[in-house]
C-alpha cells in the first residue's frame, strides 16, 4: 500500500503543469549591474535603477517575504554582466547598455526586456589639458580611450562618424573609467567621451565638442529578468517592475533633484559632473523614462544595425519576441501612471507629452 500510495503521488507530481510551481518564492533575488563606481565600490549613479538600490528600494519590498536580495555591481561593466548570466549567477540586470546586451543576446543568453532604464543625455569629448588638439580631426593617428565591449564603444564610433571620420584614423584602445583618467591625467591618451566638469576644475582636462541631447548619440539602457526566473517567479518579476516604476517615478520629481545627486556622488563620480549635466533636463522625465515606447525599439533597432555594421557581433539579433512590456504595462497601470511620461517616436521627438504638472 505505501508503495502504491508513493507511486501515485510520483505519478500526480509529474502531471502537475508547471504553472502550479510558478509562484513559488526564490530565497534570493540576484540584481547585477552591468557598472560599479570608482575604485570598484559597490554603487551607482545617474538612473533611476540605481536609485532602486541607494533606496534598497526592492529591498523593502521583500523584506517580509524573508527574500534576500542581493545586488552585484560589475567593473567590467556590460561583457562582465553577460558572463554571469552565463554561468546562472544573476537574475536581473538593471541598467545593460545596447551593445553589451546585444552581444549578450547573439550569443544565445536567454532574457526578457521588461523596462528601459532610461535615455537622452549629454556627451563631451575631452583632450588632456595640455593638448593643443581643437577638433577631433587633429586627434588622427592618436590614441582614444574607450571601454570596448561596452555602450561607449558604439557612442564613440557615433561621435566618429558625426564628424565623418571612423575608429580607423585613430588608435583606439581599451581602458575602463578608472584607468582612463588616470591615463588623462598623465596625458598616456589624447582624448575619450566623458563628462567634463570636475576634470575641467581640477586643471586636467578640457573638451573640444559637446552634443548636447542628441537621441542618435546616446540609447537607452535596458531592464531585463532571466528567462528562467521570469518562468518560475512571474508574480516576483511583477513585484520588481511594480518597485521600480515607483522609484523611477520619485525620480522624475523635481523635490528629489537634489538629493540624488547627492546619492549618486556617492559612487565617486562628482556631484558637479552630475549637477552640471542633470541641471539641463528641466523635465527629468524626459531622461529618468521606464517606456519600452517607439524611440525604444527603434533605438534598439538601430544598435543592432550597427552592430553588425561593425562587426561587433558574429550572429544576427533580432528583437523579435525579446520584449516582454505586461509588467511594465500592469505596473503603470497599479500606480496610475499610464500618462506620467512622455513618448517619442524614432527620432527621439515627443508624440504623446507626459502629464501636466502641477
Amino acid at each position: 500500500m505505501k508503495r502504491r500510495t508513493f507511486s501515485a503521488a510520483l505519478g500526480a507530481l509529474a502531471l502537475t503543469p508547471p504553472a502550479a510551481f510558478a509562484q513559488d518564492k526564490p530565497p534570493v533575488i540576484r540584481i547585477g549591474f552591468p557598472n560599479a563606481g570608482t575604485g570598484g565600490r559597490p554603487l551607482g549613479g545617474g538612473s533611476y535603477t540605481a536609485n532602486a538600490h541607494h533606496l534598497r528600494a526592492i529591498d523593502e519590498e521583500f523584506k517580509a517575504d524573508g527574500i534576500r536580495v542581493e545586488w552585484k555591481f560589475f567593473p567590467g561593466a556590460g561583457p562582465a554582466l553577460n558572463e554571469s548570466l552565463a554561468n546562472g549567477l544573476v537574475d536581473f540586470g538593471f541598467g545593460h547598455g545596447d551593445l553589451p546586451v546585444l552581444v549578450g543576446r547573439s550569443t544565445g543568453l536567454k532574457h526578457k526586456v521588461i523596462a528601459s532604464s532610461g535615455r537622452g543625455g549629454d556627451s563631451y569629448f575631452v583632450v588632456p589639458a595640455a593638448s593643443s588638439a581643437k577638433t577631433i580631426a587633429e586627434l588622427k593617428g592618436k590614441r582614444i580611450a574607450t571601454f570596448k565591449g561596452t555602450a561607449s564603444q558604439l557612442t564613440l564610433n557615433r561621435w566618429f562618424e558625426k564628424f565623418g571620420l571612423n575608429d580607423k584614423d585613430f588608435r583606439v584602445i581599451s581602458l575602463d573609467s578608472d584607468s582612463t583618467l588616470a591615463a588623462l591625467s598623465t596625458g598616456d591618451i589624447d582624448g575619450t567621451v566623458r563628462a567634463p566638469f570636475d576634470l575641467e576644475a581640477r586643471g586636467v582636462a578640457r573638451r573640444i565638442h559637446e552634443i548636447l541631447d542628441d537621441p542618435y548619440i546616446t540609447r537607452p539602457g535596458t531592464v531585463w529578468v532571466s528567462d528562467a526566473f521570469e518562468a518560475r517567479f512571474p508574480q516576483i518579476v511583477q513585484r520588481v517592475v511594480t518597485r521600480l516604476v515607483k522609484v523611477a517615478h520619485w525620480s522624475t520629481l523635481d523635490a528629489n533633484r537634489e538629493r540624488q545627486y547627492q546619492l549618486w556622488a556617492t559612487s565617486g563620480t562628482p556631484y558637479v559632473d552630475y549637477k552640471a549635466t542633470w541641471d539641463r533636463a528641466r523635465d527629468l522625465r524626459d531622461r529618468l523614462n521606464p517606456l519600452l515606447d517607439t524611440y525604444y525599439t527603434a533605438s534598439i533597432q538601430r544598435s543592432i544595425d550597427e552592430v553588425k555594421k561593425y562587426k561587433l557581433v558574429r550572429r544576427d539579433v533580432s528583437i523579435d519576441g525579446w520584449l516582454e512590456p505586461k509588467y511594465l504595462q500592469n505596473a503603470l497601470k497599479e500606480l496610475k501612471l499610464e500618462d506620467w511620461w512622455p513618448q517619442q517616436d524614432a527620432d527621439g521627438k515627443t508624440v504623446v507629452p507626459g502629464r501636466k504638472l502641477a
